[in-house]
């Protein structure tokens, strides 16, 4: 996969909400629910699904390098 498949699964996915995996420095990991809300020349953000209503912001190359994780959520019957 490249930037630009990347980029454009983000686009084309705006609004849609997901499960994200983020693995940060020192093996920490988060993970959360979110939707993408907002995608811009070199990142693209997330709006958590919680209390907080937070807003995180990551790079295409973070999808690029595993960094972060994207699935999409499947909900059972």
């Amino acid at each position: 996969m490249n930037i630009n498949k990347i980029r454009n699964f983000i686009m084309k996915n705006k609004e849609n909400t997901f499960s994200f995996k983020f693995k940060g420095a020192r093996n920490q990991t988060e993970e959360f629910i979110g939707k993408i809300i907002g995608v811009y020349r070199s990142i693209f953000t997330v709006k958590v699904n919680n209390y907080t209503g937070r807003v995180k912001s990551y790079s295409y190359n973070d999808v690029l390098t595993g960094s972060l994780e994207i699935k999409e959520i499947v909900l059972k019957k």
